[in-house]
């Protein structure tokens, strides 16, 4: 876990870029509160908007990501009224938090801005429990949020907005079918059903704090899809939690709510919750439970007590969850990692096609951006498939095979991108074999997707032309495939 953080590859530096600004946003909103004569709760507030603009707005283009910015408070400040006007009534009050929860999560559907959306109107009437806002306070709280909205996009949009000059990523919509076997559909009462459990068992172990039961219900729920992704989520989350509490005490504690230290430490937290997000979830969790304990301190409620009450209602949830997740409608990995393995040797096979044109001189073709996407198609294989290669995973003859499968489809990848830096070299010859060689391809991948035999062909040399040599590499890689492919259990694609 230690290697995977600290030695896992930023190209571009992304990744820094996207924490050093979350750092400077999130220090721009907070200071202009600051200095706008704000409370506690209402910096607090702010910092959190600036914090989610930041981190969960992930349009493909800088102008989509402008827009959803600018509804982030559209959509946030309703739901505060709501759940400060229901503070008193708690029965309306853990209902509509409970639609919050359902619409939030059935809102992906409609992608990066569904998302984004739905992240943050939950966590307004999260933070308002936090709080304990109430009526009286929703001034400030409304001045707060739309400052730091504006402060976060000021940065993000102005000072530093290195997306300018990247190309668009590519994000992959989840594979579904209609009605409720969508899985945004099935995910939003998978949700709302586990938030149940959550937020009823998590009274009963605290009538204070039960909200942080129902955030780990959500949370874990946040980019999972099938069954085994979101068992896995939970358990990282819950080991998050665990080693976030440990460092509470070693720093947190000892920090007695002192203003200017706990914002130094909490600017680190901000640092290693953006820079480790997207490599490691329980990283992730270590950051974002240390950087709650600063904030109960500067409230002057923190103490071991208190961590260890974080810890009993973040299990609470990570139950909830799972439950939801066995018994409501379930998702199971299987037919999740089929539709994606699928998708990526249909994207790999386009690569090949793209190249071959490339390298016959077509004009408009250009492998660059299926390259990105079988990137980012195998980066959803991995997550699809995490919960059969996990080291808690008993069974160890599936675990083989999902192992095998990843590191053929690497092998694959390698060879796209191999075709893909040849194609680019303005010199490449072409070869009147790439065009019989890509047919291979495609047939190789119709026959892995509809269950059929692959005959390989032995016509490759290492000495051969670069692209062919490529190629061929390619069939190879997916004529292995076929045997860990097929099973007779689970899925006619992936058995593991």
């Amino acid at each position: 876990m230690l290697k995977r953080v600290f030695m896992a590859p930023d190209p571009g530096r992304t990744r820094l870029r996207f924490a050093g600004r979350a750092v400077l946003g999130i220090a721009l909103a907070g200071t202009l509160c600051g200095l706008g004569g704000h409370s506690l709760a209402g910096t607090v507030t702010g910092c959190l908007a600036a914090l989610l603009a930041l981190f969960t707005v992930t349009d493909a283009t800088v102008r989509g990501q402008a827009v959803t910015t600018a509804l982030l408070p559209v959509v946030g400040l309703p739901v505060l009224t709501a759940a400060a006007g229901l503070h008193d009534h708690p029965v309306a009050r853990d209902l509509t938090f409970l639609a919050v929860v359902g619409a939030g999560v059935y809102a992906r559907r409609w992608g990066p801005r569904g998302h984004s959306l739905g992240v943050f109107a939950f966590m307004t009437f999260f933070v308002a429990q936090f709080l304990h806002a109430t009526t009286g306070q929703l001034p400030q709280l409304y001045a707060a949020v739309l400052l730091s909205v504006l402060a976060a996009a000021a940065v993000r949009f102005g000072l530093w907005c290195y997306e300018r000059r990247l190309p668009p990523p590519v994000a992959p919509a989840p594979p579904g079918g209609t009605g409720l076997a969508r899985v945004t559909t099935r995910q939003a009462i998978q949700a709302t059903a586990g938030a149940g459990f959550a937020l009823v068992v998590g009274q009963l172990v605290s009538g204070q704090r039960w909200y942080w039961a129902v955030g780990a219900t959500w949370w874990i729920f946040v980019n999972t899809t099938s069954r085994g992704e979101t068992l896995v989520r939970g358990f990282r989350r819950l080991l998050g939690t665990v080693i976030g509490i440990g460092l509470g005490l070693l720093v947190a504690l000892p920090v007695h709510g002192d203003p200017a230290v706990t914002a130094a430490l909490a600017a680190v937290c901000v640092f290693g919750i953006f820079y480790t997000a997207a490599v490691s979830y329980t990283w992730m969790m270590l950051w974002v439970t240390l950087l709650a304990g600063l904030l109960y301190g500067l409230l002057g409620v923190l103490g071991p007590d208190l961590l260890a009450l974080r810890l009993a209602e973040t299990g609470v949830g990570a139950l909830g969850a799972a439950l939801a997740v066995i018994l409501v409608l379930p998702v199971t990995t299987h037919s999740i990692t089929d539709a994606w393995i699928r998708r990526a040797l249909r994207c790999v096979h386009a690569c090949a096609v793209e190249t071959a044109r490339r390298l016959a001189g077509a004009a408009d073709a250009d492998p660059a951006p299926r390259v990105a996407e079988l990137e980012q198609l195998l980066a959803r294989v991995r997550l699809s498939v995490a919960p059969l290669v996990h080291p808690l995973n008993p069974m160890l003859g599936r675990k083989r095979r999902a192992r095998h499968v990843l590191d053929l489809l690497d092998d694959c990848a390698r060879e796209i991108r191999g075709l893909a830096a040849v194609a680019a070299d303005p010199e490449a010859s072409h070869d009147t074999r790439l065009a019989t060689a890509c047919r291979r391809v495609e047939a190789a991948v119709e026959a892995l997707t509809e269950g059929r035999d692959i005959a390989l062909h032995a016509d490759g040399s290492p000495h051969a032309e670069p692209a062919l040599a490529h190629l061929h590499g390619l069939e190879r890689a997916l004529t292995e495939l076929a045997r860990p492919l097929r099973t007779p259990s689970g899925s006619p694609l992936v058995g593991a």
